[in-house]
């Protein structure tokens, strides 16, 4: 379909309201016509999502129920005004009209950008506001990739001449020379007449006089301090370090440290749109990186000088304590602060394409010296930050991210920038052949460490053995993988409670609801073999899986489907059927209540009630008689108490009618009947009755509505479809309340405080994590026998333990369609942490795989906002110490655990520089859950 010129749609002086259609393909025009052209220095405009969602509803880019399973099928209505007031504060504090944005925003979650062309007709069609503009930068001249701008940088700006103080806005891709022009501007003096500090935290740390660095690279943060001194007309030879303070009268500035935050999120909140290419510009000259070792760290003693080390804090530049919670366990990790403060080299390699040409080692080097000079001091960790941005934009600006992400990250980066390998030789990877497993995890460990040696590998990693087995022809892949640290599932998070209501297919019992546990990445097939248990199915039935919508049923769930499709909000039931019912009729029985005036019966409405009822017959008994009698079979159970017996035409029904009981299912699924035809005289006198109810043929939704023949055969295999009228006679009869309300497959509210309530060892994390599981439908696994992709099931074990182990437990979980983070209590052990059960392998000797505790990072809050913070071990002291950003404090080993851990850091007893503590006692609770 070609989209029409833009210039073609309604002139912009018509008064003539558009259309949705109209106003649907201007905008697509508009758009499409922006992004082909897009430049530096276009606009972008910031839309509410929430409005932005309604009015694509509206006019029909999306489908009533996509983003919003809740959502009954209707006529979406034209939305209000614009309303962008939910992302801006109350107060701005910014100069001028504009108002300022609140800084936890994420792109998609809360706001959409749309070009200025756009934005002019939206708020042309619908007013509203506030107006929130931002600029396109080019973020690479070669690839032409762009950005935007969502959080230019906020600086604070002091005038050394009367100590007055505004706030500026420019972006950190802005040049140093730009920064300049705009001070001079808001001046009113020449570039040559000024000198501009980082004036960081009320201490000027250097002048910025590389005009053609960016402001980013110049290391200034959002929120913070510069200074201006202006020279005088005569000779200038004053400096402002030779001021006195009283001189200056500067007022303290402290920098942002909300701790409100979206905290383990998958998308980007760098500042910039993620719409757009985010990788920064990268300067990887490794000299820069040399220069200035104090650059961009400045220290605040807090008066109390002493022999400590190890007890700085870092200052929070802005949400970055996710930042700070991981450098604080890495610097405490014993073999990382013997490696960095010895006198020779690094190990720095400046050649490996897969690192950082060393500038990532260099900073966290850097870093961890100052953090573990003598006293008590407060570091902010500037330099690293900005290098640690300009490599890695998804963590760049100051919203808030994962404390594991940032990890893994640094982590691998390290190892990249610490490789011993200079160059990687190839190495084709050889099949097991049925060779015994050491022999081949041996071989692969030497493949890996061929490639990969550092200081990261010596101590972080390990290995662990991955079994694949085909569900069909039963190939068995073995593979030994290396691994960095172990994300392990609460077993809450591998499980999923579902609730499904089944019904009798023969009418010999009421609905009845369960509750089943079952593996999230499991099949339908799991699902039903659970169920079959708790409903104590007989060897002759079989369930039939379905899902319910709007009083009908909306598909049958074939066993071998993923539990992943099935969603929270749907309603589930299973029929009780005989073995071999896929070769009978199978009749469903629709509800429908009618309401009439009571007047003249007119018809007034007609509506869906209750659930729908299966049951099947013969392929030949579908006479009236045989149909009529089917139903009043199912609807036996639901015969009110009052009722003592149905009246004499459901009676004689129920006598000449076919039952399940008298079909004998063969092996290859053919039938024969046992007195189950009725005589046509029969028939005739049935016929000649008054039916306890009305039924009519219908459709799968219940739009048509047919006679029951005398004769209404259907052919095998095939559905026949009832609709059952509910008038006060039938409510009379039958009690409704039964199959009125299914309850849907699960609440997250009824479970989520059982949830916070439930408490599991970490050795219960591990059994989850190395239990046998099948692989997800978004991760299937090829098998070369079968030559295609196959739901395997996958075993991981544990093959070779490192001596630094760092556990993930993975508290935090995303789906489609919610997000979640669960505060259970996980009980880990301090001390005496025994692997031998796990271990398959141990490369320190023979010794046991014997763990101690030296680090943890906690997480408090939930997924809208939260706050990171660390505990770690001076080994040397055997004391705990908790590092909250700048603030640390010594705290008892009793405090250690809460529901908030997060990453748990262990280390081997046996190696070089760890020491066991001695007369301690043991955790008997925890030794206890190894024989559970």
């Amino acid at each position: 379909m070609t989209i029409p010129s833009a210039e073609g749609f309604l002139h912009a002086a018509s008064c003539l309201p558009c259309t949705a259609d109209e106003e649907r393909d201007l905008v697509v025009a508009l758009t499409r016509e922006a992004e082909e052209n897009v430049k530096d220095g276009d606009l972008r405009f910031l839309v509410s999502h929430s409005w932005w969602i309604n009015w694509q509803r509206y006019v029909g880019l999306i489908k009533p129920d996509e983003n919003d399973a809740d959502m009954l099928p209707q006529a979406p209505s034209r939305p209000g005004e614009i309303d962008n007031s939910k992302l801006v504060l109350e107060e701005s504090s910014s100069v001028g009209d504009e108002p300022e944005l609140q800084r936890t925003l994420r792109e998609g979650d809360d706001y959409a950008l749309v070009p200025q062309e756009v934005w002019t007709k939206l708020h042309e069609w619908y007013k509203g506001g506030p107006e929130l503009s931002r600029k396109v930068i080019c973020n690479s001249p070669t690839s032409k990739s762009y950005i935007v701008d969502v959080y230019p940088l906020c600086l604070k700006l002091f005038d050394g001449r009367d100590s007055s103080e505004r706030i500026i806005r420019i972006s950190r891709k802005a040049k140093v020379r730009e920064l300049y022009s705009m001070v001079c501007s808001l001046m009113s003096v020449e570039q040559s007449k000024i000198d501009i500090w980082d004036y960081y935290q009320k201490t000027k740390n250097k002048k910025l006089i590389n005009l053609n660095e960016t402001v980013e690279e110049a290391q200034l943060m959002m929120d913070q301090e510069i200074i201006v001194e202006v020279k005088a007309d005569d000779a200038w030879h004053s400096d402002l370090g030779t001021r006195s303070n009283n001189e200056l009268a500067l007022i303290p500035l402290e920098p942002s440290t909300s701790s409100l935050s979206i905290a383990g999120g998958p998308a980007f909140s760098n500042g910039f749109s993620p719409g757009f290419s985010s990788s920064f510009a990268q300067d990887n000259s490794f000299n820069t990186l040399l220069r200035n070792t104090e650059d961009g760290y400045s220290s605040f003693s807090n008066g109390t000088k002493d022999d400590i080390h190890g007890l700085s804090g870092l200052h929070n530049l802005g949400n970055t304590c996710f930042m700070n919670s991981a450098i604080q366990s890495l610097v405490h990790t014993p073999p990382l602060v013997e490696y960095f403060l010895q006198d020779d080299s690094w190990e720095i390699n400046t050649e490996n394409p897969l690192g950082l040409q060393g500038e990532l080692a260099i900073a966290f080097g850097k870093l961890l010296i100052k953090l573990w000079s003598a006293g008590r001091t407060s570091v902010a960790p500037r330099a690293f930050k900005t290098n640690l941005s300009r490599f890695a934009p998804q963590f760049s600006g100051y919203n808030q991210h994962d404390s594991q992400e940032l990890l893994a990250f640094l982590l691998d980066g390290l190892h990249e920038d610490l490789n011993r390998v200079k160059k990687k030789p190839y190495i084709e990877a050889k099949d097991a052949d049925g060779r015994p497993d050491e022999e081949l995890a041996e071989e692969c460990w030497n493949y890996h460490k061929a490639r990969n040696d550092s200081i990261i590998v010596d101590k972080f990693q390990g290995q662990y053995k991955s079994t694949l087995v085909c569900p069909d022809c039963k190939k068995i892949s073995v593979t030994f993988d290396p691994f960095m640290y172990l994300s392990l599932p609460l077993p809450s998070t591998v499980t999923r409670m579902m609730n499904v209501t089944v019904f009798s297919g023969t009418g010999d019992a009421l609905p009845m609801p369960y509750t089943v546990k079952v593996q999230k990445n499991g099949v339908c097939g799991d699902l039903i073999k659970s169920l079959s248990v708790m409903c104590c199915l007989q060897s002759s039935e079989k369930l039939l899986l379905a899902e319910v919508y709007n009083h009908c049923i909306h598909r049958y769930w074939n066993p071998s489907e993923p539990l992943c499709h099935i969603k929270d909000e749907d309603k589930l039931v299973a029929y009780r059927l005989p073995i071999g019912s896929e070769n009978l009729l199978r009749v469903e029985i629709l509800h429908r209540v009618v309401d009439r005036y009571t007047s003249d019966s007119v018809f007034i409405t007609r509506k869906l009630i209750g659930s729908p009822l299966v049951s099947c017959i013969p392929n030949d008994s579908t006479r009236k008689s045989d149909i009529y009698a089917t139903v009043s079979a199912l609807l036996a159970p639901f015969v009110r108490a009052k009722v003592h017996t149905l009246d004499e035409s459901a009676a004689k029904l129920n006598s000449n009618g076919p039952t399940l009981d008298g079909i004998v299912l063969t092996d290859n699924g053919a039938t024969h009947e046992e007195d189950v035809s009725t005589s046509n005289a029969d028939e005739e006198a049935a016929d000649e009755q008054v039916l306890p109810f009305q039924l009519w043929l219908t459709d799968d939704k219940a739009s048509k509505r047919d006679p029951v023949d005398a004769d209404s055969n259907g052919a095998p295999g095939s559905t026949l479809r009832l609709l059952m009228d509910w008038s006060d006679r039938e409510h009379e009869v039958y009690d409704m309340k039964y199959m009125d309300e299914l309850p849907v497959v699960f609440r997250p509210g009824f479970m989520s405080k059982k949830n916070r309530q439930e408490a599991v060892n970490l050795f219960s994390c591990l059994d989850a994590f190395l239990k046998d599981e099948p692989l997800g439908p978004d991760d299937m696994w090829y098998c070369p026998r079968c030559k295609e992709h196959k739901q395997a099931s996958k075993k991981l074990d544990l093959w070779r333990l490192p001596e630094i182990l760092v556990v993930h437990l993975k508290r935090f979980s995303y789906s489609r369609f919610m997000k979640n983070k669960l505060d259970t209590f996980v009980n880990f052990p301090i001390h005496d942490l025994d692997m031998s059960r796990y271990a398959n392998h141990t490369s320190i000797g023979d010794q046991p795989p014997i763990y101690e505790l030296y680090a943890v990072i906690n997480h408090y809050g939930g997924m809208g906002g939260g706050h990171y913070s660390a505990y770690a071990k001076l080994v040397e002291e055997d004391s705990w110490y908790h590092f909250d950003d700048s603030h640390v404090s010594s705290v008892g080993e009793e405090e250690i655990r809460t529901s908030s851990a997060y990453l748990l850091f262990y280390q081997r007893v046996g190696s070089s520089s760890c020491s066991v503590s001695k007369n301690v006692t043991v955790d008997t609770d925890m030794v206890d859950s190894l024989d559970t």
